[in-house]
């Protein structure tokens, strides 16, 4: 699917709502993500985690695409690159980072609901982040608040393993929410077959539940900015921390780790 077959309501959704979901954006790729995921696996980085903290298994890991192969082919040769250009409404994608989250059978551990953007060390209002299931989803598809990239403060951004809080100031930011329990916010979820995709913005506060059911749910996201995204410093380690980048508040990301992909 390519860019220029997102219809202008799509993006108007994207930008009204904060996410949307494409179908089958990544059919062709299903195989060569689950190979990637699976290598991820075997060949796990110092960052790698298992946060389910109890029953089941939930990994993660970030920041590998470089070494994983069937990684670089989907950052470089998939509609991705043109996807997030188009919906951010940019004339440039460049490519942030890459992050696997497997939630094996089981598991009881959910993803917290939080905003990606206050643990980056990038801002502005051009960024899409791509969440691509390569199994089914139902009851643990990913969850997101509607028009949340629009509130005027940025959620407590808290560890997933044991929910504590990444950094100090806690009036500079908004509690985490229970949209299950708060009937002013509207949760967009949706079940999801192998290589659809959510695209969602850095802002837009999203979670999922645990996954109860018998089979595996494994998932790839790609974290993408545009023209005005921007570096900037937060109060404590931000995750993924990308030691020794050198780069100055107000600088655009550096291009030689964070390569633009596509450019009109």
């Amino acid at each position: 699917m390519a860019a220029q077959h997102i219809d202008a309501a799509t993006i108007a959704d994207y930008q009204r709502d904060g996410a949307v979901c494409i179908r089958g954006a990544f059919k062709d790729w299903v195989e060569t993500i689950a190979a990637g995921i699976e290598r991820n696996i075997q060949n796990r980085s110092a960052t790698a985690s298992d946060i389910a903290n109890g029953r089941g298994s939930f990994f993660d890991d970030y920041c590998n695409w470089e070494r994983i192969p069937e990684f670089v082919e989907v950052v470089r040769n998939s509609p991705a690159a043109e996807l997030a250009a188009a919906v951010m409404q940019s004339r440039s994608a460049q490519f942030f980072h890459d992050h696997v989250l497997v939630k094996e059978p089981g598991t009881q551990k959910p993803t917290p609901w939080h905003q990606d953007i206050p643990y980056y060390f990038v801002d502005g209002r051009q960024t899409v982040s791509f969440w691509i299931p390569i199994d089914p989803v139902k009851e643990a598809t990913l969850r997101l608040i509607a028009g949340s990239h629009k509130w005027d403060k940025m959620i407590l951004p808290v560890r997933w393993l044991d929910d504590s809080n990444c950094y100090a100031g806690e009036g500079d930011y908004l509690p985490v929410p229970d949209p299950d329990q708060d009937s002013s916010m509207k949760v967009l979820e949706w079940e999801m077959q192998p290589g659809d995709a959510i695209l969602f913005d850095f802002r837009t506060a999203h979670g999922a539940r645990g996954n109860l059911t018998a089979a595996r749910r494994r998932a790839l996201s790609l974290r993408w900015v545009g023209d005005d995204a921007r570096y900037v410093e937060r109060p404590g380690r931000t995750s993924p921390p990308y030691p020794g980048h050198d780069m100055k508040p107000g600088q655009k990301l550096r291009e030689d780790w964070f390569p633009v992909v596509f450019q009109s």
